[in-house]
Parts: structure tokens; sequence; C-alpha cells
């Protein structure tokens, strides 16, 4: 029996790099690199003397066609996850696309519909922040009950400071022809899942959006969201790139409680003794009095818990690569199915055009009018096809 997953690693830049050397220190147990695909002559070289006995092709095609691989996960643009996950599921081979999923619902839908007719074969998406043990936590705990229902949530995260040079370093980076978008296409994508892993998802957004603040680029470096999640819960989003201090704060208030969680590593619960407006209802004067004086014994009122989680680096996408392979070799349920990646390009897709027509708009946003726009900032730059 086969206990060990080949996989073909398309695009060997940092992503992808990073993937290959996990499995070849043995990070990843029950999977092995089948087979490594760049179009860099550079980077071919590099595979060949890093990776002796490891097939390398020029051409991604090519290696599936090889019987090289089992699987493949998809290191490189954004636009080209879609095609190249159908393009592997249509020759009998798993696929697990890198996020986001793709850059527009219309092609993220494609790739979704046509995984649904290869029931067979494992579908995946790198969302490796569901694997982190603390947000595992938080889900457990909003979805068990404990904080009541959500009536708001926030979202600080600007620990994605980027210098021009990052942008500068490939013609693609920061376009719309070639990446799609900015911060909500590259740095966000994790935050704008985990959002509605947890909190469930929004029914609209009202978004201000920035494009080239503080970088000398055509897409996004500053966004500020407003989500309406429906009878009256909000929530906020705040992401840039160009915060060189950064935060990374996430709350859930509910209305037994509230989570705080601070820098993705720790987060204090806390847990109300009653409902908030029963407490509110039923508190007298003299306990107002008290309150207004600062002398309100929050024990009364809460309990707190702190949880705390650290992991070695890389753990969380090794674990994701890992969970990836188990669900090949012997059905282990899949910590992120390749289709649930079209929640986040929905939202991401719905926040730019909030942005360009200055509108609320539906997270059943109409996807024609969003093609359309991006279009036409494609075909500003001047340097990309335009996408269908």
């Amino acid at each position: 029996m086969v206990d060990k997953v080949r996989l073909g690693i398309i695009g060997l830049g940092t992503q992808g790099g990073m993937y290959a050397k996990m499995i070849d220190e043995g990070l990843v147990p029950n999977m092995v690199i089948g087979a490594i695909t760049d179009r860099d002559p550079a980077k071919r070289e590099f595979a060949q003397s890093t990776y002796a006995d490891v097939p390398v092709y020029e051409d991604y095609l090519e290696m599936l066609e090889s019987g090289d691989v089992d699987a493949v996960v998809t290191t490189v643009p954004h636009f080209l996850h879609p095609e190249m996950g159908i393009a592997a599921l249509s020759r009998g081979i798993h696929a697990l696309v890198e996020k986001p999923a793709g850059v527009y619902t219309k092609q993220v839908k494609e790739l979704n519909e046509f995984a649904a007719t290869k029931p067979e074969l494992t579908f995946g998406i790198m969302f490796n922040q569901r694997n982190n043990p603390l947000y595992q936590r938080i889900k457990e705990i909003v979805e068990s009950g404990e904080i009541g229902k959500i009536r708001r949530t926030n979202w600080l995260i600007t620990t994605w400071w980027r210098p021009q040079g990052y942008y500068d370093q490939s013609a693609w980076r920061a376009t719309w022809g070639g990446e799609g978008g900015g911060v909500l296409v590259n740095q966000v994508p994790h935050q704008l899942d985990l959002l509605q892993w947890i909190c469930g998802v929004p029914e609209s957004v009202f978004a201000k959006v920035a494009y080239g603040f503080r970088r000398n680029i055509a897409v996004e470096d500053e966004v500020t969201v407003v989500l309406d999640y429906g009878d009256g819960a909000t929530g906020v989003l705040v992401t840039a790139t160009h915060d060189i201090i950064g935060t990374d704060r996430f709350e859930i208030l509910g209305d037994k409680g509230k989570i705080i969680v601070d820098d993705s590593k720790t987060a204090t619960v806390h847990r109300l003794v009653r409902d908030e407006r029963e407490i509110s209802d039923t508190m007298s004067m003299e306990e107002v009095k008290q309150l207004f004086m600062g002398k309100q014994d929050t024990e009364a009122l809460y309990t707190t818990e702190t949880i705390e989680y650290t992991r070695p680096w890389g753990a969380q996408h090794s674990g994701v690569l890992e969970n990836f392979a188990a669900n090949i070799l012997d059905g282990t349920p899949l910590l992120a199915p390749g289709s649930d990646g079209i929640n986040g390009v929905r939202l991401a897709n719905a926040i730019h055009l909030s942005s360009w027509t200055g509108q609320e708009v539906p997270l059943d946003l109409d996807e024609d009018r969003y093609l359309e726009e991006l279009n036409t900032r494609i075909r500003s730059e001047g340097k990309f096809p335009e996408r269908v």
C-alpha cells in the first residue's frame, strides 16, 4: 500500500521553495517531492542541484503527464491557480491550490464546479491558519455558543509592512493584470478566510480603499471595510502594507462574552455570567453607581481565560500538507477544502467593487460588473491580457 504522496511543486519561488525544503527535511512524513516545475532556468538548475533525485520540468503540463506525481501544489501567481487546478484534476491528479484560490469569483467557480465532478480526487487550499490551534480553539468557542450570538467583529491587521523593493522585484507584482490586486489578494487572504470560517459570511460590505497610497504601485495598500452581518451585527476590517510597526488584534463581541486575540498568539476569552442585556436590565441603581466609581466587581459579571499557543516555524504549513496527503491516503477530513477558497475571493471582490463604485456591495455581488471593472484597470496598465 502506498504510504507517501508524491507531490509536484509548480513554481519554486518563496512558497514552493519552502514546501520543498519542508518535505525534503521530513517535516511532512506522508509526502515526498515527486517533481518540480519552474519556467526559470536558474530555479530549475537550483532544483536539480538541491534535489538530485527529483525530476525537474519547465512545463507543468509535461509534469502532469509524466506519471511522476500523485498531487500538485500551485505556488504561482494568483490568476493561474484555477486553470492549473483544473488541469491537474482533469488528469486524475489531486490538487492543492495556494491562497487565494483565484482573483475573481467567476474563475474560482469554474474550478469548484469542475472539482465537484471529481469527488474521488482531493481538492484543498493552503489556508494554513486553519491549522493554528489558537484559531481552531476560538472557532470551537464561538460555535459552542459560549460567547452567545456575535454582535461585532474588529480585525486590525497591519503586520504586512512591505518596502518598495518588494514590489519592484517582479513585473507582475502589485499590478491588476499580473497579481489582481494588492494587500487583499496577497497578504490578507488568511484573515478574510478566518473571519468567515469563525464568524460567518457577512451580507454586505462598504469599503474605503487607497490605491498606491504609500507605495508606487497601482493596487491597494490601505483598506478599511465595514462589514454587515445582518440583524444589527457589524464588523470592521483594517489592513495595510505601510505600517512598519504593525498591529494584529482581532476582537469578537457576543451577547455573552468577548474574545480578544493579540498577534495571532494569545487569546483572552471573557465569558459573561449572564446575557449582557439581562445584566443591563437587572442592574440596580446602586450597582450602577459602583460601576461609575470604578468599584464594580468584574468577577460578578464575567470570567476571564487566557489561551496561548506557540508552534515552531512552518508547522502550520507542513500540517496542511500532511493533512492533504492524509486525505488522499486514508480519507482524513480536510482542514481546508478547496471549495472554501471562493469565500475569501468573493469578500475581496466585494471590497474592491465597493471601493470602485462608492456603494455598499452585497456578498452576492454582480460578478460581471466586477470583471468589467477589473479589466478596465488591466487595460489601463497596458501590460497584461484581459480576463474572461
